[in-house]
């Protein structure tokens, strides 16, 4: 076992990925106990409600019943940023990049739990002023971690930071 200061770093990226997931699968059981077979809670009045639905899909309902197709997917994603979240310096600038992909891998997760115990997602979460798909709290993580991790990557760091990425040895010509 590696020694070295940073080695720690991926174990705090852990925790944060497993207290949000322990949240996400919550709000879940919350959910199911709640809201199944009950008509919408709302929140505010044509703007938000709380809605159970069981979506045997992806985003917007896509694939429906293609679980395999979707858990490997979702396997494949996963694995993507864990290999990344190892590459991802420990340095103070990099800090924020580790916990949006622990979020990231958080959201994954929860969403993945419920494909493998129950077949379907558990969404709850319902915008109606806007007519959007209902969704959950892993959901949430997923695209906020994204948009996030998009906008660093685009405005905040430069080239030179990013190397970290590339798959090139250091001091390899282009």
């Amino acid at each position: 076992m590696r020694k070295d200061k940073n080695y720690g770093f991926i174990w705090i990226d852990m925790l944060i990925a497993a207290a949000l997931l322990a949240f996400d699968q919550f709000t879940k059981y919350l959910a199911t106990v709640n809201l199944k077979n009950r008509p919408a809670l709302v929140l505010i009045e044509g703007v938000l409600e709380l809605q159970y639905f069981e979506n045997t899909g992806i985003a917007f309902s896509l694939f429906q019943e293609r679980k395999a197709f979707i858990l490997i997917t979702g396997f494949l994603v996963l694995a993507a940023v864990l290999f990344f979240l190892f590459r991802v310096p420990r340095e103070g600038r990099f800090r924020v990049v580790h916990v949006l992909m622990s979020v990231l891998i958080a959201g994954a997760l929860g969403n993945i739990v419920d494909r493998l115990r129950f077949d379907y997602v558990v969404d709850f979460i319902s915008f109606v002023l806007i007519h959007y798909p209902i969704f959950n709290v892993a959901d949430c993580y997923i695209v906020v971690s994204a948009i996030l991790l998009f906008l660093l990557f685009m405005f905040v760091y430069k080239e030179a930071d990013l190397e970290f990425l590339s798959f090139r040895k250091k001091g390899q010509a282009e």
